[in-house]
């Protein structure tokens, strides 16, 4: 049976005094949202130029993001282990 799913990333990146926080939060049909958090710092010798900060910043939030979804499916197999037959 062919199912359509969809997930959704929301990117939410706030700039404050040199310093960027990005927020992503990954939104599934079956769970709450699972939630990644970087940060950027401008260099005060570093041209100031927010996208880069932008982009550092929420490659950190997607990397940790990542890391977490990597633990859930650690944590899914884990579990459907103890209630699933196993083969042989």
């Amino acid at each position: 049976m062919h199912e359509a799913k969809q997930w959704n990333v929301s990117l939410d990146i706030d700039e404050h005094d040199g310093r960027t926080r990005a927020v992503a939060r990954l939104h599934t049909r079956d769970s709450d949202s699972l939630v990644g958090v970087g940060s950027a710092r401008l260099n005060p010798a570093d041209a100031d130029i927010p996208e880069i900060g932008d982009e550092l910043a929420v490659a950190r939030a997607l990397a940790e993001l990542h890391h977490k979804l990597l633990d859930c499916v650690a944590d899914d197999l884990e579990h459907a282990g103890e209630t699933a037959p196993q083969s042989p």
